[in-house]
């Protein structure tokens, strides 16, 4: 279907390990996700591509555009806008919901006008720019099974709540200079030490250990993805913990793109 077809574009566009780890995903779970994924990222750039010259006011009718949009594919069950009509079968097969679009949606609209987070504000936007993002692909991994989907949804949160607090560590200097964004509270790129990185890093790690002990309880159809994209982001983490704070301001820490490879090659056979 062309729809799909362009959600799977949208994710090759933008080469991260996450798009790395989908390509262990079954059929037809790697293209339910790619197609959640591919919406995300829309409404993510509508916020953040700084290649446009639209304002904020521009940016944020662009959003609710898009939500409204996705909010009357899923009443009618499609859309004209492709990227919309594929997230939206999905949805409607997968029983994503309101309860877990809206909060996605108010965390994007949160970039456009909340430059300085607290530690609730912080908390309300990860919730809603990763772990809602996690419970939609573990609504796709769980294949509408209620009570796997309750067991494992306090893993799939602490994962995408890892996943962005990582991107937020190693984005530090972009958020703060080129966007104007400070997520995390009290910490500044010209300050900002070995100790708050470390403190930083101790967060982020204990929500990939919850998040591992969820893993293999997870269908084969998605065990190994799930386990490649932790094994990376676990890898960044111990990167950017060796890197010093002062480095982590400068420049973008990454997984070299061989050792990702192996990552992935090893999780084949860890997650069998």
């Amino acid at each position: 279907m062309a729809a799909r077809a362009s959600a799977g574009v949208v994710i090759g566009h933008y080469s991260t390990s996450f798009g790395w780890a989908t390509r262990l995903l079954h059929e037809p779970v790697r293209s339910h996700v790619r197609c959640i994924y591919a919406l995300v990222r829309v409404a993510d750039e509508l916020v953040d591509d700084e290649r446009q010259a639209w304002s904020q006011s521009q940016r944020a009718r662009l959003l609710d555009d898009l939500q409204d949009q996705t909010t009357r594919a899923l009443e009618t069950g499609g859309s004209a806008n492709l990227i919309v009509h594929a997230f939206a079968l999905t949805a409607v097969e997968h029983g994503i919901d309101a309860d877990l679009i809206d909060p996605f949606f108010d965390a994007m609209r949160a970039d456009l006008s909340v430059q300085q987070h607290d530690e609730q504000s912080l908390a309300r936007y990860v919730h809603g720019s990763a772990e809602v993002v996690g419970l939609m692909c573990l609504r796709v991994f769980t294949g509408n099974d209620e009570r796997s989907y309750d067991q494992l949804a306090e893993g799939a949160q602490r994962l995408g709540a890892a996943f962005q607090k990582i991107n937020f560590v190693r984005d530090l200097h972009n958020d703060q200079h080129l966007l104007g964004r400070t997520y995390f509270a009290g910490v500044d790129v010209s300050t900002f030490t070995d100790r708050e990185r470390d403190l930083l890093l101790d967060d982020i790690d204990a929500d990939l250990a919850a998040a591992a002990e969820t893993i293999e309880h997870l269908p084969p159809s998605s065990r190994r993805a799930v386990h490649a994209a932790h094994a990376l982001f676990a890898a960044l983490s111990a990167r950017l913990r060796a890197t010093p704070a002062a480095d982590i301001t400068r420049e973008r820490v990454r997984v070299p793109d061989v050792v990702k490879a192996r990552i992935i090659a090893q999780s084949v056979v860890a997650a069998r």
